[in-house]
């Protein structure tokens, strides 16, 4: 694998250590408490959010980031699940993976300029007419994307900085709610004002994109050695930040209010039992919670593209560095599918996005599952301490509630989502033309898996696998060996 030979060698740009990692992971994830409202009146009460954040972590996020942690270890490179799948199911199922990923990401990203406007517009703040609004979602955009131009370490060092002051009014919260709380209100439900699909919407969004963060593998310092440590440092961080408030706010109001609990009114929480200085706090926390959680999706996004592009599935244009060691027209594309997306309505965005995720983690818990029979010899710095048969059963819950989710759907979102898939598969038939004829430049392709009409066997299988991570790990320097350059 090669880069430009303009693009800065790998030991020359900045790499991220355990926490700035721990912090993208947490706005891959959650970014805070904010967004989990919907919860209590999709759940009617505070029964089912309370239990969700309780037990969903333990089925869906924890499965979701072990496999992460596993695999992230033992192919540490930007192409992070788009490589898993292609060691374990081929090119074809490994682009169209990544097509849908990124769909998913870009979707997701969407929305966080316009909440920026929509938190500090709440409670009688800024409010503007439409036009302004749009022009100050696209300069919004532009800004957050420059920062992403800047440098990844920066994004990171940021993101550390915005979790602490997003997180740090709820510390007030916490404390000032704790002699109201009446732990009978958690057990409060309305059976008849349960929406289901709102519920698991919400909860699913709120827990997935544990695997976002393993496109940024290739930019870690040590790996091998950080990249485990980040992903369980942000799962107690993610379950956190949602449950303490969560209990506080449910606790410390009357039941009645659960249908108020939408978006937002973490801010009216603050409000009645703080006051308006913790309302403006927890709204301003909120807004830069959302600038954390656009950096870090767009750096996830950007860096896939990259990763792609170093396994010959995308042009070579989308695996060039900036000076800072970004990759500028990836991170270009992503900023411009954002800007695209960003009329859509949240609840749109959330259930397109869901089921576009959704797909995409099902072939990457059987590609998991696959390289632990495929290949159990493969080295894996971090190792699920489970057999192929217990990993097999740990992948069972998080797939249920993916089907769950997906039966859920309204029928418009599986028609786009089947849309998007077809669009996929044409992108990859086009790719490939594109890359036969030479009309624009490729890196080094993966090579192809075995032949399965004749058979294969656990030899060549193993070499399959040692194939598509040494052509990606080839631009990588090893964790202590001397630094690598890059060749034309």
């Amino acid at each position: 694998m090669t880069g430009s030979p303009a693009d800065p060698p790998a030991r020359s740009r900045p790499r991220l250590t355990v926490l700035p990692l721990i912090a993208l992971i947490f706005y891959d994830v959650s970014g805070g408490p904010f967004g989990i409202e919907d919860s209590v009146r999709a759940g009617g009460g505070a029964l089912l959010p309370v239990l969700g954040f309780l037990v969903l972590p333990a089925l869906w996020s924890l499965p979701e980031a072990l496999v992460t942690a596993e695999l992230a270890s033992a192919f540490p490179t930007n192409a992070g699940y788009v490589a898993w799948v292609s060691a374990a199911f081929g090119p074809a199922a490994a682009f169209l993976v990544g097509f849908t990923k990124w769909a998913s990401g870009t979707l997701d990203n969407a929305l966080y300029p316009v909440l920026f406007l929509d938190y500090l517009r709440s409670g009688g703040g800024l409010a503007l007419a439409p036009p302004l609004r749009s022009l100050a979602v696209l300069v919004l955009t532009a800004a957050l994307t420059y920062l992403n131009y800047r440098g990844l370490h920066l994004v990171g060092l940021s993101a550390l900085a915005l979790t602490a002051f997003s997180l740090s009014p709820f510390v007030a919260l916490t404390v000032l709610a704790a002699p109201k709380i009446r732990p009978a209100r958690w057990l409060a439900i309305d059976v008849g004002a349960v929406n289901l699909r709102g519920y698991f919407n919400s909860m699913f969004w709120n827990l997935n994109y544990w695997d976002k963060a393993s496109t940024l593998a290739g930019e870690v310092e040590e790996p091998r050695k950080t990249f485990p440590k980040a992903v369980f440092g942000a799962v107690g961080l993610v379950v956190g930040a949602y449950l303490i408030p969560l209990l506080a706010g449910t606790g410390a109001l009357p039941s009645e209010t659960a249908a108020e609990w939408t978006d937002g009114f973490f801010s009216e929480v603050g409000q009645r039992i703080g006051g308006p200085w913790l309302r403006v706090w927890i709204q301003a926390a909120a807004a830069m919670s959302n600038m954390g959680l656009f950096e870090a999706e767009m750096s996830s996004d950007s860096f896939q593209l990259l990763g792609m592009a170093e396994m010959g599935m995308i042009p070579a244009i989308f695996a060039r560095r900036s000076k800072h060691g970004t990759p500028t027209f990836s991170i270009l594309c992503s900023a411009t599918g954002v800007v695209i997306l960003s009329f859509m309505s949240f609840q749109e965005i959330i259930e397109f996005l869901n089921f576009l995720y959704g797909l995409g983690m099902l072939v990457v818990f059987a590609a998991f599952v696959k390289l632990r029979i495929k290949n159990p010899d493969l080295p894996r710095p971090y190792r699920i301490p489970v057999g192929t048969a217990g990993a097999a059963v740990m992948c069972v819950p998080p797939v249920v509630l993916i089907t769950t989710v997906m039966c859920l759907a309204s029928a418009r979102t599986v028609i786009v989502n089947a849309i998007v898939v077809a669009a996929g598969v044409a992108l990859y038939y086009g790719v490939e033309h594109a890359k036969r004829r030479a009309w624009v430049e490729f890196l080094a392709p993966v090579p192809p898996p075995p032949d399965s009409s004749h058979g294969s066997t656990t030899a060549s299988d193993a070499a399959d696998v040692e194939d598509v991570r040494a052509g990606l790990l080839a631009d990588e320097p090893a964790d202590e060996a001397p630094p690598r350059s890059h060749s034309a």
